[in-house]
C-alpha cells in the first residue's frame, strides 16, 4: 500500500492551510498515494480565541472538504484534526474518509498537551475535552488502520489496544513542539511502531505557530521493523511517501510474535494513585 504523510506550516487562516493542504494532496495522488494523512490541526492552528473561533460540527466544511477530495482523488484520508464543536464542548478530532468520500471513522484526541518544559508550555484542556476511547477502522482495502494524534505517543497503552484490534498501520498527525522533538519525536514514532509491528504515519507541522510555539518538522513514516522509510527536513510544505508491505507485517509477526507472546494474566495495572509525587522518597502528598 502506497502511503503518505503531509508536512504543512499552519496559521489560524482556514482558507489559506486548505488550500495548501488540496494542493499537497493533489501532489501525493501523482504517486498513486492509496491513504494520505494530514497533521494536527491543519485546518486552523492559532491561540485559544481563534481555535475557539474555528470550532465547526464533525459533519462540517472540514469533513466536507476531505470527502471531496477523497473522491477526486480515489484515496482514504485522515484530515489530521480540526477544532469540533459537539454541544458544549471542545474536541481536537481527526477524521478517516473512504475513497468513496463517506466518513469510516472519528478520531478524538485522549491525551491532551498540559506540560511545563522549556519553550513548551501548554494547556491544551483549557481549550479542549478529551476524547475517551481508542478508534480502529478497516479501509475498503481490508486494512485495519488505528487513529492517535500527536501527544498519544507518549502513551503505548493507546497503541497496543489499537494493535491488538488488528491495526497493522496507526495514523499520528502531530504538532510536535522543537523543545521537545529535537530528542523525543524519532524515538517515540519508532518505538510505538516497532513495539506494535505496525507502519506509523506521522504527518507534521513545521515553523512558528501563530501561538508562538515552534513546532519540530520532520514527517515520519516508519515501518514494523521500526526503521524510517521516509522522512521530511524541518522546515517546509511537503509531501513524503513509502511502499507498506502489508504482507511483511504478517509475516513479521509470525516470525517475531511479540504481539501472540504477550501474558496478559501476568499484568496487573497498580491501584490509582491520586498524587504521584507520594511515592517519590523525600515528597508528600498534596493536601
Amino acid at each position: 500500500m502506497r502511503v503518505a504523510a503531509i508536512q504543512m506550516h499552519c496559521s489560524a487562516d482556514r482558507a489559506d492551510n486548505l488550500a495548501r493542504a488540496t494542493a499537497l494532496i493533489g501532489e501525493a495522488a501523482t504517486h498513486d498515494t492509496e491513504l494520505v494523512v494530514l497533521p494536527e490541526l491543519f485546518a486552523s492552528l492559532g491561540r485559544t480565541s481563534q481555535m475557539r473561533a474555528a470550532a465547526e460540527t464533525l459533519d462540517g466544511p472540514t469533513l466536507a472538504w476531505a470527502s471531496g477530495l477523497a473522491r477526486q482523488h480515489r484515496c482514504s484520508i485522515v484530515a489530521g484534526s480540526f477544532v469540533e464543536r459537539a454541544e458544549d464542548q471542545l474536541f481536537n478530532t481527526s477524521v478517516l474518509v473512504n475513497p468513496d468520500g463517506t466518513l469510516l471513522a472519528h478520531y478524538r484526541k485522549v491525551h491532551l498537551f498540559d506540560i511545563d518544559v522549556a519553550g513548551a508550555t501548554s494547556r491544551e484542556s483549557d481549550t479542549f475535552s478529551a476524547g475517551n476511547d481508542a478508534v480502529t477502522a478497516s479501509l475498503i482495502e481490508g486494512t485495519t488502520i488505528g487513529l492517535t494524534i500527536c501527544y498519544d505517543l507518549r502513551f503505548p497503552e493507546l497503541f497496543r489496544i489499537e494493535a491488538l484490534r488488528g491495526a497493522t498501520i496507526i495514523a499520528a498527525p502531530s504538532a510536535f513542539t522543537a523543545a521537545t522533538g529535537a530528542d523525543h519525536w524519532e524515538l517515540l514514532v519508532r518505538a510505538r511502531a516497532l513495539e506494535n509491528q505496525v507502519a506509523l504515519i506521522a504527518a507534521a507541522q513545521w515553523g512558528t505557530s501563530p501561538d508562538g510555539v515552534e513546532r519540530h518538522g520532520h514527517a515520519l513514516i516508519v515501518d514494523a521493523w521500526g526503521t524510517k522509510i521516509a522522512e521530511a527536513s524541518s522546515e517546509g510544505d511537503a509531501v513524503i511517501t513509502a511502499e507498506i508491505d502489508l504482507a511483511g507485517i504478517e509475516q513479521l509477526r509470525t516470525r517475531l510474535p511479540s504481539l501472540a507472546n504477550r501474558r496478559p494474566e501476568a499484568y496487573h495495572w497498580p491501584e490509582e494513585i491520586r498524587d504521584p509525587s507520594s511515592e517519590v522518597p523525600g515528597r508528600s502528598a498534596l493536601p
